[in-house]
C-alpha cells in the first residue's frame, strides 16, 4: 500500500474517532439530564463501537494505529520506518483536530472552544499510564494470539478502560491534543495535555519492552 493511502487512512480514521468521541460526548451530556454516569455510558459505547469498525476497515491499509503511542510501539519494534512513523503521527494529530471541529459543527458549538475541564494529579496520570500500557499490550498480545480479533479486542478494552481508569482512558496523544480544543464532556484543559502525553508515551515504551519479553519475541528463553 502506498504511503499516501496509508496516511489518508490514519487521517480519516483518527478524524472519525474524534468526531465520535466528541459528538457522542455532546449528545450524551444533552440527553443525560445531569446524570454523569449515564453521560459517560453514552460516550463509552460509541467510542468502543467505532474503534471496532475503524480498525476493521483501515487495518489492511495502514495498520489502523490512529494513535501516536501505538505508532511509537511499532517503531520501537522496527515494524514501521521512522520517517513513516513521524508522518503517521502528523496525520493522526491533524485528523483528530479536524474531527473535533466536525463534531462542533454538527452540534452548533463554537469551532474552536478550548476545554476548561481539569484533568491533573497522580490519580489521573496513573489512570493514563494503566490505560496506555494495557492498550499497547492488548494490541501486541492479540496480534500474536489472534490477529483477526484485534478490532474487537481494542474496542472492548477501551470500553472497559473508560470505566476502570480514573482518567476515562484517553490512552492516545492525538486524542489528548484534539480533546483540548473541545470544552465539552470529553474535553481536557490544554494546560493538562502535556502531562497526559508524557505519561502515555512512557507507558507505550515500557509496554513494548515488557510484552516483547512476555510474548517471547526477543530470545528463546
Amino acid at each position: 500500500m502506498t504511503l499516501e493511502r496509508r496516511l489518508m487512512a490514519e487521517w480519516l480514521g483518527t478524524f472519525s474517532l474524534l468526531a465520535t468521541v466528541i459528538g457522542s460526548g455532546i449528545m450524551a451530556e444533552q440527553l443525560a439530564d445531569g446524570n454523569v454516569a449515564i453521560a459517560l455510558l453514552g460516550n463509552t459505547i460509541p467510542t468502543g463501537a467505532i474503534l471496532v469498525v475503524l480498525i476493521t476497515i483501515f487495518g489492511p491499509i495502514s495498520g489502523a494505529h490512529f494513535n501516536p503511542a501505538v505508532t511509537l510501539a511499532f517503531a520501537l519494534r522496527r515494524e514501521i520506518e521512522k520517517r513513516d512513523a513521524l508522518l503517521y503521527v502528523v496525520a493522526q494529530i491533524f485528523g483528530g483536530i479536524v474531527g473535533v471541529f466536525a463534531a462542533h459543527l454538527m452540534f452548533d458549538n463554537p469551532l474552536i472552544d478550548p476545554s476548561s475541564t481539569t484533568r491533573s494529579g497522580i490519580g489521573q496520570w496513573t489512570g493514563e499510564f494503566v490505560a496506555t500500557f494495557g492498550l499497547v499490550g492488548t494490541i501486541l498480545a492479540c496480534l500474536k494470539a489472534r490477529p483477526t480479533a484485534v478490532p474487537m479486542a481494542v474496542g472492548l478494552y477501551i470500553t472497559a478502560a473508560y470505566w476502570f481508569t480514573s482518567s476515562t482512558s484517553f490512552a492516545n496523544p492525538a486524542v489528548t491534543i484534539a480533546r483540548g480544543f473541545s470544552d465539552t464532556f470529553a474535553g481536557i484543559a490544554p494546560v493538562d495535555v502535556a502531562a497526559f502525553i508524557a505519561v502515555q508515551l512512557v507507558a507505550a515504551v515500557l509496554a513494548t519492552g515488557f510484552f516483547g519479553w512476555l510474548l517471547n519475541e526477543n530470545d528463546n528463553g
